[in-house]
């Protein structure tokens, strides 16, 4: 490779980053589009072999990812209205319990300056708004008049991506074909290997990842339901759904699930069956869902984990975190890939 070319593909790499931070409000529909496409695209090769065309695979799956998604969109959004709405009934019973447990024990235990919470105003703010709204809908609704442009591209963005979704999964064999035709020829057996090493590195890790956050909510919602928690639900789906940084879903969930439990039931001693959940969903998280539903494809070290995710919401913002750790495990097979071409390298081999 010459230095004009090296100095090419620098120039390709920085022009990308500076595009796709410019572009990033665009690009999350399509980001949200191509992790439903890996999720569907098994299925829909699996169909393929059963004489379905191609685009009659792809119907049929997305029809089955559209009904299973709108079936948990009405079993979930009910529920979670509800515990918000208990939530917010309570809540001057969790606000006093604050003010009278919480904050007088983190004082005499740490010797903390803290002053007692006054919520009261803002409980009734909150309450009288949720009431007028009428609910989650109503809200949505009413907020249509006074922010209709963003209202408007919201929707467009949301109902982009079944579109997205649709063609990606239909196409997705033509479009790498083409891309292959493209290469030139010396280098095409090499790039064809680090796409296939790419796809695969995806593949579990969009799939893998979004099977564990979703056992992982379902763990963490029964087991603090079975602990008496009015807000099981809310807490273990949160829980579940930041779970995809190493250990972050369980620490949002056991600090969240903790105060909550504090504040409803007044003693310290319930804060131990909160916490056994938390330790039950980790072990299984480490010994039986992440090796089971990810496996050892990925191999990406939790710090480089954690540290591309916060890079990656430095740079980009929302859509740097959704995309980290995809671009983390491209980079990781790249590296791979530079790291056996160096050891077989004469500079590597020369005394």
């Amino acid at each position: 490779m010459t230095d004009s070319q090296k100095w090419l593909i620098v120039a390709f790499l920085s022009g990308s980053a500076g595009l796709v931070y410019l572009l990033a409000p665009v690009l999350m529909p399509f980001s949200f589009a191509a992790m439903l496409a890996y999720l569907g695209d098994p299925l829909t090769d699996k169909l393929e072999t059963y004489r379905l065309s191609r685009t009659n695979a792809v119907l049929v799956v997305f029809s089955v990812m559209t009904l299973v998604f709108g079936l948990v969109l009405l079993l979930l959004i009910p529920l979670l209205e509800l515990q918000v709405e208990n939530f917010l009934s309570n809540l001057p019973a969790y606000v006093a319990g604050l003010n009278e447990i919480v904050i007088p024990w983190l004082q005499r235990r740490f010797h903390l300056g803290l002053r007692p919470v006054n919520l009261t105003q803002i409980v009734g703010l909150i309450k009288s708004h949720w009431e007028q709204a009428g609910g989650i809908a109503a809200s949505l609704m009413s907020s249509v008049s006074h922010s209709g442009g963003v209202i408007a591209e919201w929707l467009m963005n949301l109902l982009l991506i079944p579109v997205v979704t649709f063609y990606l999964l239909r196409d997705w064999d033509s479009l790498v074909g083409k891309a292959h035709d493209l290469l030139p020829r010396r280098v095409a057996p090499t790039v064809s290997k680090l796409a296939g090493e790419v796809d695969t590195v995806l593949g579990a890790f969009v799939r893998g990842q979004f099977y564990v956050m979703l056992a992982l909510g379902y763990i963490y919602s029964v087991g603090l339901w079975m602990t008496g928690l009015d807000l099981a639900l809310l807490i273990g789906m949160l829980a579940g759904l930041v779970s995809f940084v190493p250990y972050l879903g369980s620490i949002v969930g056991i600090v969240t699930a903790c105060i909550a439990a504090l504040v409803q039931f007044h003693q310290l001693i319930d804060l131990l069956p909160v916490v056994i959940v938390f330790v039950v969903g980790q072990s299984l998280e480490g010994m039986l869902l992440t090796p089971m539903l990810v496996g050892d494809k990925i191999g990406l070290h939790p710090v480089a984990v954690m540290f591309a995710v916060l890079a990656g919401g430095q740079l980009f913002g929302f859509l740097g975190i959704l995309l980290a750790l995809p671009v983390a495990s491209v980079i990781m097979v790249l590296l791979r890939h530079a790291h056996d071409v160096y050891r077989y390298s004469d500079f590597y081999g020369r005394e």
